[in-house]
């Protein structure tokens, strides 16, 4: 057996040709791979010498020679594709193990300039790549160090490659070609093209919407359904997920989640890790019924519970914090479908032990902590629409303190601006139209997803009635302007005393002279959070 190593990832490949040669295989190599073997005392042979030819162009032409992808394609079975190897004095390859240039990581440099990012376009190592995964039948083909283990294993076991795992390797290997790719024609996509700069240092202007998307993202699992039973779905990640984003999660007990569990979950879970302080988010159909902030995990859950207790049966839940005895024990006397949390003590497992059909997640923070949480968050988000697909940046705009513009002569005490913070961030997570009622860190009532604004508010008063919840004293939040009086009216009527809103319609200063005629305080956001 023939094996040809040419990495720029050098990771194990040490180890792994010296566990290639101890099974005899015959090692060639190129360039820095093939030093860096012989200098461990491997014998290994430069592909040069295989081909006749030196490297040429800085390294650019080495493998691209009818020796090299004659061994890869030659069908071993077809004696008519054996007897030109023989008659051009040409081996079979065997074994391939190339990872490419480090494109991805390159462009992913501040400052990277066009001309290291085109020098990191690898020519040789994809069309060999190309060459062997196409005859998979007979020749594997490496492209990854988490790899080696599987073929070092079969090869001494059984002294060849499996046909199954000959085909894994192909899959694999066309796979990140098509990341690679993709990657390539995203950046290159993406580039302002200037000719009057083209200097070796120039660093050219990025779009922030290529002119070609290549979505890149691995399938997780098949799910039992779809948003309805009749619908199929699966479960896809990121290629490389951001720390502390939901598909990071591991499944520590529970049944299998479902495609409304998953969306649910990230309802839950995008909520959540906005906030600082310990906090629960209880979320249903992919609105929060119930956000609360408190001293610990127990405190937060036993506040957003109050909100809407009939919703929460049933609903999905998040913590920012360990999950920990006291909260275990508040949150097992209800109907939960999922539970989510940094981590669980010891003693929160055993609690939820018997309860085989409670999912519970533990996501992982980043490093950093909650405050280093937004580096988990999309920076774009996609919706499908027919034939296309709608892009944009994330919702991630973080209100602050100074972003508040009071237009009342009320203005509001140093409690309700923090509760109007508060409120804010809630809103930005439920459906469009938001009206969001809260007091003292918790929510109070929430409406959600209304074609009238009104209705939305009506509703939050409802839920809040239902809960035996006072709204006397609240802030409300709404995701959007209000176009008139009367949206105003009905939060004030039901006990609101400060009010939060973007701004921003032709009727502000009607709906700022109703503000102060009802004697309530009124701030302007200055952007809105259409949720749809």
């Amino acid at each position: 057996m023939r094996a040809l190593l040419s990495v720029s990832d050098k990771t194990g490949i040490v180890e792994f040709a010296q566990a290639l040669h101890g099974l005899g295989v015959t090692l060639l190599s190129t360039g820095g791979t093939a030093k860096l073997l012989a200098d461990q005392g491997l014998p290994v042979t430069e592909v040069a010498e295989v081909t006749n030819f030196p490297e040429m162009l800085d390294g650019r032409v080495k493998t691209l020679h009818p020796k090299v992808h004659g061994g890869l394609l030659a069908r071993r079975e077809l004696p008519e594709h054996m007897a030109a190897l023989k008659e051009h004095g040409i081996e079979t390859i065997d074994l391939l193990v190339v990872n490419l240039y480090p494109f991805e990581a390159t462009v992913a440099k501040p400052g990277c300039t066009l001309a290291d990012a085109i020098e990191n376009i690898d020519i040789g190592g994809p069309a060999m790549v190309r060459s062997a995964a196409k005859n998979w039948k007979d020749v594997g083909v490496v492209t990854d160090a988490g790899q080696y283990a599987a073929v070092i294993g079969e090869l001494k076991t059984s002294g060849k490659l499996s046909d199954k795992l000959r085909f894994a390797l192909s899959v694999a290997a066309f796979n990140r070609i098509a990341q690679y790719d993709g990657a390539i024609s995203d950046y290159l996509s993406s580039v302002t093209f200037e000719e009057e700069k083209l200097a070796e240092s120039y660093v050219p202007a990025r779009n922030l919407f290529p002119g070609q998307s290549n979505g890149h993202f691995i399938k997780v699992q098949d799910l039992r359904y779809g948003e309805n039973s009749h619908q199929q779905a699966a479960l896809y990640r990121d290629l490389y997920p951001a720390p502390g984003s939901l598909v990071t999660g591991v499944q520590l007990q529970g049944k299998e989640l479902s495609y409304n569990n998953i969306a649910d979950a990230d309802a839950a879970w995008e909520c959540v890790k906005s906030f600082e302080a310990p906090a629960c988010v209880i979320v249903k159909h992919a609105n929060p019924c119930g956000v609360a902030v408190g001293k610990d995990a127990h405190e937060a859950y036993a506040k957003a519970f109050q909100t809407d207790p009939t919703s929460a049966f049933g609903g999905i839940i998040a913590f920012n914090r360990t999950v920990d005895k006291a909260a275990a024990e508040a949150v097992v006397k209800q109907f939960v479908e999922v539970l989510m949390a940094p981590d669980f003590t010891a003693e929160a497992l055993e609690i939820f032990k018997p309860k085989v059909n409670v999912r519970l997640m533990k996501i992982a923070l980043p490093q950093g902590g909650a405050s280093a949480w937004d580096q988990g968050r999309n920076a774009m988000d996609a919706k499908r629409v027919g034939s296309g697909l709608l892009l944009q940046t994330a919702d991630n705009h973080e209100l602050a303190l100074a972003d508040l513009k009071v237009v009342t002569v009320k203005q509001p005490t140093a409690e309700e601006l923090q509760d109007l913070l508060f409120a804010w961030k809630v809103a930005k997570y439920v459906k469009s139209n938001a009206i969001v009622f809260c007091k003292n860190g918790m929510t109070m009532g929430v409406g959600a997803g209304q074609m009238s604004r009104l209705d939305s508010a009506r509703i939050a008063s409802i839920k809040a009635e239902a809960a035996k919840l006072s709204l006397q004293g609240t802030v409300v939040a709404s995701d959007a302007f209000f176009p008139f009086r009367d949206g105003l009216d009905v939060v004030v009527d039901a006990g609101a005393t400060c009010v939060a809103q973007p701004g921003g319609s032709m009727r502000d200063q009607e709906v700022i002279d109703a503000a102060n005629e009802r004697g309530v305080a009124m701030v302007f956001t200055g952007v809105r959070h259409f949720r749809h």
